[in-house]
């Protein structure tokens, strides 16, 4: 009986993705006569460029990791591998670029059987094509199936696992035994469930690609520091806030909030166990919110202090266009009450548009148009008030 491995390999290579009508099937027959057939004058550097697609640079700098090969043999044998798996001309040649000795790799003893334990995890064609593009030198070198068979259930489903590889596939070289599992399990012991630590997992950096010691210290200092006890909704983002950071970082941004905003002790709490992610805003960025939220639109400090969501936003891309459809809108008699501002930054963009734009096609019929030139950080003619702010 043929083992897992040779089958997975036997249908790779007959699949319709190996046939002359593949992108990197023609890449490679029209490539083939360019190679000499006498093996001491394999041209590497050609080889790269024609057969496998990489730049002149590209191939002179991946040329230099895989000189030894004397013939295309195991090279041609790599692409038509890696072709089965169904990866494009473009994803092999990115592939083969950060990772040239792919090339050199045995596809029956090496590359087949790490497929095979793949298809084993229930994974399709399609996503260990997708995993194999995204590990680099993974299916090569690091024990893939190991991982995955650990990330599978802690993500519940492949689709939640690429989601997260294809921001960053640091997962796939992460030390699983030394710093990934040990921060799963002190994770799950400071209440967090599957999804948050997936969740966790998606940021770069991510807590889980740290020492156990270090994310223990961030878990101190958002309790102490932050004020935001374990099963708060706020707990993981205040843990991914400040997992990178020093505590005199934390010091001084939570300094920088007081100074900015004019808070309180208190009321710099008060924002910091609603909106963590304060923390992470540039001093510039802060200041520019700052003076648009107090200074323009005239909100109260201790206000800002309660809805400290709205500083994260976007301030050209969110507040100042919602900001200035909200003041036309006033301006021109179409609300019947003033809204809070903290709920007109707050909606979702559809929840906003239904709100305080549909609603007035008739009566102002430039009034889309206007707010997304806004959005695209314009400034139109009927966005341009003199009215004094009424502080709420």
């Amino acid at each position: 009986m043929l083992s897992l491995s040779s089958r997975v390999l036997a249908h790779l290579l007959s699949s319709p993705a190996t046939s002359t009508i593949s992108p990197l099937g023609r890449l490679i027959s029209a490539a083939a006569p360019a190679v000499p057939p006498n093996p001491s004058s394999f041209a590497v550097e050609d080889y790269l460029v024609a057969t496998c697609g990489l730049t002149q640079a590209q191939a002179v700098k991946a040329s230099a990791k895989i000189s030894h090969l004397k013939s295309p043999a195991k090279p041609d044998a790599v692409l038509a591998f890696l072709a089965g798996l169904g990866l494009s001309a473009a994803d092999v040649a990115s592939l083969v670029a950060r990772d040239p000795q792919l090339l050199c790799a045995k596809v029956e003893k090496t590359l087949a059987p790490k497929v095979a334990g793949l298809t084993g995890l229930g994974l399709s064609r399609p996503e260990i094509a997708r995993i194999a593009f995204l590990a680099g030198d993974g299916l090569r070198r690091r024990n893939i199936v190991s991982k995955l068979h650990h990330y599978l259930p802690l993500f519940g489903s492949s689709d939640n696992l690429l989601r997260v590889l294809n921001k960053d596939s640091y997962l796939l070289s992460s030390d699983l035994e030394r710093l990934v599992k040990p921060n799963v399990a002190y994770l799950r012991e400071c209440g967090l469930g599957a999804c948050d630590i997936a969740k966790l997992s998606a940021h770069k950096p991510s807590p889980l690609n740290i020492s156990t010691e270090r994310i223990r210290t961030a878990v101190a200092w958002v309790e102490g520091l932050l004020g935001v006890p374990r099963g708060s909704p706020m707990f993981r983002h205040a843990l991914q806030a400040v997992a990178f950071f020093s505590e005199d970082k934390i010091t001084a941004k939570v300094e920088l909030l007081r100074k900015t905003f004019t808070w309180t002790d208190a009321e710099v709490g008060i924002a910091l166990s609603k909106a963590p992610k304060l923390l992470t805003r540039s001093e510039e960025s802060l200041q520019h919110r700052s003076e648009f939220l107090i200074s323009e639109v005239g909100l109260q400090t201790a206000y800002i202090a309660q809805q400290p969501a709205i500083v994260c936003y976007s301030l050209e891309g969110r507040l100042r266009p919602r900001y200035y459809a909200v003041e036309f809108l006033k301006e021109n008699g179409l609300l019947k009450r003033n809204p809070s501002y903290g709920t007109v930054f707050k909606d979702t963009e559809k929840a906003f548009r239904d709100k305080f734009i549909c609603p007035h096609k008739e009566a102002a019929p430039h009034l889309a148009e206007d707010y997304d030139a806004a959005c695209k950080g314009e400034l139109p003619t009927n966005f341009r008030f003199t009215r004094a702010k009424n502080g709420l």
